[in-house]
């Protein structure tokens, strides 16, 4: 049995890692290398090596890291760069006199130049097929448009969210996550939109990171509006503390607050 060695490798800043067949290569962190993906060859940096335990979990083939990067291959790397951001221009341009409606976020070349790759944002559906046809008698490679989601536009563009830090989608999330209306229940949060928003839009990112915490607490709680029997009588819900698991009764007038196993806290 072959022993692999499964290196993660990203191919952007805070990208999502993706996972490459290293074979018999000793490769240490943040080193370039040359994948082979389905699209091409990539140039990317290791950020990780599974162990033996978690390498054995992958079943499916992965593709091949070709070689550690070489200077040659980092100037290449430099010039698809440079020739990607003239190509955005170009786009921008050539949707302007077809008049397309399409916000361009970025624009990337693989590393063998094989496709030329643009990631751009609209409201509607967009026939971008005349668009393609320029690009491709300009760069004569394959030419792919991606229509990309809110999120997507806010995780390139960056921004400060309404906690007053970096938006964490462009920060530190290498994934994003499903984000339901149902988290934002869960964790009795009032279904504001500027409450409950982020600055793309969509509901908040961060409230993927507490709903299991809150579903866990939540357990045997009661529901604001719920009608109950305490120690000190039969009272009305007024407010529920989840992750302290207290929540606050009205008794003839009085408030009275309580641990779920109806200790007295005030």
């Amino acid at each position: 049995m072959i022993n692999l060695n499964i290196y993660g490798v990203v191919f952007q800043d805070k990208g999502k890692i993706y996972y490459f067949n290293g074979g018999d290569k000793k490769i240490p962190n943040r080193v370039t290398v040359i994948v082979e993906t389905e699209k091409g060859e990539q140039f990317g940096r290791v950020v990780t090596r599974l162990d033996k335990e978690k390498s054995m979990m992958y079943k499916a083939e992965l593709k091949d890291i070709k070689r550690i990067a070489t200077k040659r291959d980092y100037e290449q790397y430099l010039k698809n760069l440079r020739d990607a951001e003239e190509a955005l221009k170009n786009a921008k341009n050539f949707s302007k006199e077809l008049n397309l409606s399409m916000n361009f976020i970025d624009a990337n070349f693989t590393f063998d130049r094989k496709q030329l790759l643009f990631n751009f944002y609209a409201d509607e559906r967009v026939d971008f097929r005349e668009l393609a046809k320029k690009l491709a008698s300009v760069y004569h490679t394959r030419i792919e448009l991606r229509q990309v989601g809110a999120r997507d536009k806010a995780e390139h563009i960056g921004g400060i969210g309404i906690c007053g830090l970096k938006l964490c989608c462009a920060n530190c999330l290498t994934h994003l996550e499903s984000v339901t209306m149902n988290m934002a229940k869960n964790q009795n949060l009032a279904l504001n939109p500027s409450k409950i928003n982020g600055a793309c839009g969509r509901l908040l990112c961060c409230l993927a990171y507490e709903d299991e915490a809150y579903l866990t607490n939540s357990v045997g709680m009661p529901s604001v509006g719920d009608n109950l029997d305490t120690p000190y009588g039969k009272g009305k819900v007024i407010s529920v503390d989840i992750l302290n698991r207290r929540y606050k009764v009205l008794i003839d007038s009085e408030v009275k607050e309580i641990l779920l196993d109806h200790a007295e806290t005030t």
